[in-house]
């Protein structure tokens, strides 16, 4: 499917460039076919099951972050499955759909480059924030993203909600003088936030969308995840953010092209691995620690160390890098 930019007020229901700027977020009804949706699906399994030591996953109960073969409580699937489009063509077939790239690109201006991605199995129960705040693009309003439904949504399953409007609020500027999240005001934000959008009177909305629905919001719109009513029933979604194209080039990254946009070809999130967790049924990720580190790199190079493992395990552990 590739639906055009509407140019007038428009519906809800699909893309108006004038309500999108607007109200900051546009809905795409049915956009990807279930036959689009299962396949994507099948590949996330199949990368949980075959590659659980690669697939790096933040736990939504406590923060931590993990491999996915090391995480506690696995059962209960509460955990945020990250940049599996680094590993998955289907999950880039969905994020960089030529259809959805096209409409991307006209709300940008400029081609999306997907950055980041996450998978859940259930709902987040994220509270309120704008993705601007973590991911401050250097240009403002080079961000955008994406809410794929992989499933339908019940509305007890802890729906994303969202504050149709809340993009036109002034940025908050922390004592940095910048507009990325500071954790020491994290407090002030909310305070913020909170005042801002009574003042203007914005309404919480939920939406429980079907499989193959999407949901494209403005970098800077107030959003989150509702709590779940009942936590037995799944929420399965694909979320995806895009840089402009400038704001990629500029920073260097390594880009590939892919339909009307690109995605960002780099090293998965850093995980803090205890040392026991490697071994014969675990390999240490040699190569992507070394490309993380390139003191190490040189180190080894230098026969100053015999692997990156033998660093890790001896001294990088302890001073806190990642894997």
């Amino acid at each position: 499917m590739n639906p055009a930019i509407k140019h007038d007020t428009g519906t809800e229901d699909g893309v108006s460039r004038a309500q999108f700027d607007r109200e900051g977020f546009a809905v795409l009804r049915g956009f990807f076919s279930p036959g689009q949706i299962d396949r994507a699906s099948a590949a996330v399994r199949r990368l949980l099951a075959e590659r659980g030591n690669e697939v790096v996953v933040d736990s939504l109960q406590t923060g931590q972050r993990s491999f996915w073969a090391h995480a506690p409580d696995p059962d209960s699937r509460q955990f945020k499955f990250n940049d599996l489009y680094l590993m998955s063509a289907e999950v880039r077939g969905l994020a960089l759909d030529y259809g959805l790239t096209s409409v991307l690109a006209d709300l940008l201006g400029e081609p999306p480059v997907l950055c980041h991605s996450f998978n859940l199995e259930k709902g987040s129960s994220e509270p309120i924030h704008v993705d601007s705040l973590y991911m401050t693009p250097r240009t403002p309003h080079s961000l955008i993203a994406t809410w794929i439904a992989l499933e339908d949504v019940r509305a007890d399953a802890g729906p994303l909600v969202y504050f149709p409007g809340s993009h036109r609020i002034p940025l908050y500027t922390f004592n940095d003088g910048t507009h990325h999240a500071s954790r020491e005001e994290a407090a002030d934000w909310f305070d913020y936030i909170d005042v801002q959008i009574r003042l203007r009177g914005l309404k919480e909305r939920a939406f429980t969308g079907r499989k193959g629905d999407v949901l494209i919001w403005h970098s800077d719109l107030v959003h989150g995840g509702s709590p779940a009513a009942d936590a037995s029933l799944t929420r399965s979604s694909l979320v995806c953010h895009y840089f402009g194209e400038t704001d990629c080039t500029e920073r260097g990254a390594d880009l590939v092209s892919m339909h009307a946009g690109y995605w960002m070809r780099r090293l998965p999130q850093p995980v803090m691995a205890k040392p026991a967790a490697f071994g014969p049924g675990c390999p240490f990720p040699e190569e992507k620690y070394l490309a993380r580190h390139p003191d190490v790199l040189e180190a080894v190079e230098a026969k100053s160390w015999p692997s990156g493992e033998i660093h890790y395990r001896e001294v990088g552990f302890s001073e806190g890098r990642g894997v």
